[in-house]
C-alpha cells in the first residue's frame, strides 16, 4: 500500500475455517521475514498442529527461511500453480476487501499511519465485525464463538455440520479464500 515516501507491505495468515486473520505483519520490504513474521503471529495465537499453509509462489514463500520455519512448526507448506489466483482465493478475497473498505478511502502520509490504519481494520473491524456470507453472515470472531459454544455440547461433528449449513437449510452461498 502506498504510504508517503514508500510502500508498506502486509502479509496475512487467514484461517480457512473462520476467515479470521490470525497472523499479520507489516514491513517496508518484501523479504522473507515479512511472511515469517505473519506466520509467527499465527503460530503464537493458534498453536496449530497438523495444518497446511497455502500460499502463492512468491519468493518470500519459496524462501529457505519460510520453509525452515514451517518445518520447525510442523506445518506443511502448499503452493498453487504459477499465475493461478483461484487456488489462493481466501487471501485474494481479503486483500480485495481491504482495498475497497480501507485503502480506496484513505491517504496515508507515512508508514506509522499505515500501520495504525491496518491494525484498526484487521483487529477492530475485519475480525470482530465484518460479516461473511460463507459464515452465515457472521463475523470471524462471532463464528468461532458460536462454534466453540456448540463444540462444548459434546457433539463436535454435529456442531461443524450445523455451522456449515449441512442439513440446516442454508442457502449454500460460500465465499472464496486466499
Amino acid at each position: 500500500m502506498p504510504a508517503g515516501s514508500g510502500f508498506l507491505y502486509l502479509a496475512v495468515v487467514v484461517d480457512a475455517f473462520s476467515r479470521k486473520v490470525v497472523g499479520w505483519a507489516m514491513e517496508g520490504h518484501l523479504r522473507a521475514e515479512l511472511v515469517v513474521g505473519a506466520l509467527n503471529m499465527a503460530l503464537w495465537q493458534r498453536r496449530p498442529t497438523g495444518v497446511i499453509h497455502h500460499s502463492d509462489q512468491g519468493s518470500q514463500y519459496t524462501s529457505v527461511a519460510f520453509g525452515k520455519r514451517c518445518r520447525e512448526a510442523g506445518i506443511r507448506p502448499s503452493m498453487g500453480s504459477v499465475g493461478d489466483c483461484y487456488d489462493n482465493a481466501l487471501c485474494e478475497s481479503f486483500f480485495g476487501t481491504l482495498e475497497c473498505e480501507l485503502l480506496d478511502r484513505v491517504t496515508l502520509r507515512n508508514h506509522a499511519e499505515g500501520r495504525r490504519a491496518l491494525f484498526g481494520y484487521i483487529e477492530g473491524w475485519y475480525n470482530l465485525h465484518r460479516r461473511h456470507s460463507a459464515l452465515g453472515y457472521e463475523s470471524p470472531v462471532g463464528y468461532e464463538r458460536r462454534y466453540q459454544s456448540r463444540e462444548g455440547s459434546g457433539n463436535e461433528v454435529e456442531a461443524k455440520r450445523e455451522l456449515a449449513g449441512v442439513g440446516a437449510g442454508a442457502d449454500g452461498d460460500r465465499e472464496s479464500q486466499r
